[in-house]
């Protein structure tokens, strides 16, 4: 695993020198949209819907659109100008019931490693967490971007889960459970018993994205077959092609579909 960062527990005057390492990775298969024809890449561009240009990225402002419709901009200087938050220090805020944590606030995971020559108290601290059974409410700074988190325990490692903060979790009201609804004794029993029937202890390894699985089983089939091209030759990096010759694309492309498909008429021959 690559660090992403590093920092320092701190609570009173306890420091815990720290490497910070994303706990998650996506496992989707990454797809490009490309077109049908031919198989070419799409690419997008960024274009002002005013003049109609093309417009670089070292050009383009960030804006904010209020309720009533009024657009705002703000420049680089703007944003700049505001306070940043670059400390490299994990502050421990305070220590709550580990139930007192909302598992719908819960968002991304990240493992502490100790960094330091000795552990002592990066353990002293996992182990005075599993034995009180507490959660750490703490704040950090990352990527420019101020973060509440949880640190709690996972097996022999410590955990910084980032909280949603208050207001970015919506209310559930809904009408339809405001009526008062009776529920006989009976139907618990059978709810209960077919609950029951289902119990068991949660393995995750047991389950799979079976879409995922299937889509590379797919892909795999697909290359196995020959229907696999390389079109790498027609991607040209901007100002890659100054001063030499300009590859024609749709041609190129074309070519590596008709080498392709003579290639599986020749296999199936």
């Amino acid at each position: 695993m690559r660090t992403i960062w590093k920092g320092a527990l701190t609570f009173g005057l306890v420091n815990v020198p720290v490497k910070v390492y994303s706990a998650t990775e996506d496992h989707d298969v990454s797809l490009h949209q490309v077109h049908d024809e031919d198989g070419g890449r799409i690419r997008y561009q960024r274009v002002c819907e005013v003049c109609g240009q093309v417009i670089p990225y070292a050009d383009i402002d960030k804006a904010f659109v209020d309720d009533d419709g009024q657009t705002v901009v703000l420049t680089k200087d703007d944003l700049a100008a505001l306070p940043a938050e670059k400390s490299r220090e994990i502050d421990v805020l305070e220590f709550v019931p580990t139930e007192q944590v909302d598992l719908l606030t819960l968002d991304k995971a990240y493992y502490l490693e100790p960094d330091s020559k000795s552990p002592k108290a990066y353990v002293l601290l996992r182990k005075t967490l599993e034995q009180t059974d507490r959660t750490a409410i703490v704040r950090f700074t990352l990527r420019q971007k101020t973060r509440l988190a949880a640190l709690r325990v996972r097996g022999d490692v410590l955990v910084l889960q980032t909280l949603l903060w208050a207001d970015e979790v919506r209310e559930a009201a809904f009408a339809s459970l405001d009526e008062e609804v009776k529920i006989s004794k009976k139907e618990l029993e059978l709810s209960s018993s077919l609950v029951d029937s289902y119990s068991s202890d949660f393995d995750p390894e047991e389950y799979v994205d079976e879409y995922q699985r299937e889509l590379r089983t797919l892909i795999d089939a697909k290359i196995e077959a020959g229907e696999g091209f390389d079109v790498s030759e027609t991607f040209v990096e901007e100002g890659a092609a100054e001063g030499g010759e300009v590859i024609d694309l749709m041609e190129a492309l074309r070519a590596s579909v008709e080498k392709s498909k003579a290639a599986r008429k020749r296999d199936a021959g």
